[in-house]
């Protein structure tokens, strides 16, 4: 019975830490997109990608 304030206090801990690091993550990445000067990312652009079974294959 000695360690049941730690059972209930490590999961706490653990959720607080994860909402902390989600709102930061949350927060750096509003900044990044109203910034104008950031370059977006270029990872799922639109248009024609490459074709796996073009003329060339």
């Amino acid at each position: 019975m000695e360690n049941l304030p730690l059972v209930w206090l490590l999961p706490l801990v653990t959720i607080a830490l994860f909402v902390v690091f989600a709102l930061l993550s949350r927060r750096r990445t509003k900044q990044l997109q109203n910034d104008a000067d950031h370059k977006p990312s270029s990872l799922a652009t639109d248009g024609p990608g490459p074709n796996p079974v073009g003329p060339d294959k």
